[in-house]
C-alpha cells in the first residue's frame, strides 16, 4: 500500500517520544507521557487482567510499535506465550523508527527486539522471542475480516474526531464477534458515544481512572 502519514518527533513528559501528525493535528500518544499512557491503558488495564496463559492479542494501530514492545517485555514478566496481531494502514518509514527512543527509555538491552518488531515481515507470523509472536497486517481495519479468537484487544486508533470511520457500531460489533468469552478490550477514549457503542455490541463496560492528563479510560469485557 505504501501509505504514510507525515509526522514530527516530539518528547513527552515521561521522556519517551511520540509523533505529531500536522495534517490531522493529532499525536500518536499522550504528551503527558507516551510510555506511561501505554502501560496504564493497555498493559495494566488490559493484558495484566487476563488469566489466559497464551493470550491472543489484537491491536488496532501498530503505529510506533510502543504497545507491541511493552507487551513483548511483559510476556516474559508474566511468563505468557503471547500471539500479537496488529493492523496498520500507515506503516512508519524507517528513518522515523530509528529516531524513536523507546529502547533507550524502556529497556536499553532490548533495542534489537524493538527494531525486530519493525523489521519483521508484514502479513506473516514472525517469532520475535521465545514468548512473543508478531503478526503485522498492513491493511484497513474498517474493511478487514478478522479470523477471531482474541483474548485482549488494544483499541488504539486515532481519536474519533480525527478518524471517525475507525469508531463505528459495525466495527465494534465485528471486534466483539472476534473475541473469546471473557475477552478484554481497552481504549483511551472514554466518550459516551464510544461507551454506548461498546455496550450495544454486547460488552460489559466500565470506566477506569486514566493516566496522567486523562480523567478516564474504558475497559470492555465480553
Amino acid at each position: 500500500m505504501n501509505k504514510t502519514l507525515e509526522s514530527e518527533l516530539q518528547l513527552t513528559a515521561d521522556g519517551s517520544h511520540t509523533l505529531f501528525v500536522p495534517d490531522m493535528d493529532e499525536h500518536y500518544h499522550s504528551v503527558n507521557g507516551a510510555k506511561t499512557e501505554s502501560m496504564h491503558i493497555f498493559i495494566q488495564a488490559g493484558l495484566r487482567q487476563t488469566s489466559v496463559k497464551a493470550p491472543n492479542i489484537l491491536e488496532i494501530g501498530f503505529g510506533t510499535g510502543l504497545n507491541a514492545f511493552l507487551t513483548l517485555l511483559e510476556s516474559e514478566y508474566l511468563h505468557k506465550d503471547i500471539h500479537f496481531t496488529s493492523i496498520e494502514l500507515y506503516p512508519l518509514p524507517v528513518e522515523i523508527i530509528q529516531k524513536l527512543n523507546y529502547p533507550e527509555v524502556i529497556a536499553p538491552d532490548r533495542a534489537a527486539d524493538y527494531f525486530s518488531l519493525h523489521s519483521a515481515s508484514w502479513n506473516k507470523k514472525c517469532r520475535i522471542t521465545d514468548t512473543f509472536t508478531l503478526y503485522k497486517l498492513e491493511d484497513d481495519f474498517t474493511s478487514y475480516h478478522f479470523e477471531g479468537g482474541y483474548d485482549v484487544v488494544y483499541f488504539d486508533a486515532f481519536a474519533p474526531d480525527k478518524q471517525p470511520e475507525m469508531w463505528s457500531q459495525k466495527l465494534f460489533d465485528s471486534i466483539y464477534s472476534a473475541m473469546n468469552k471473557g475477552g478484554i478490550l481497552t481504549t483511551y477514549c472514554a466518550k459516551g458515544v464510544v461507551r454506548r457503542m461498546l455496550q450495544s455490541a454486547g460488552f460489559n463496560v466500565e470506566r477506569l481512572p486514566g493516566p496522567p492528563g486523562k480523567r478516564e479510560i474504558l475497559r470492555a469485557t465480553k
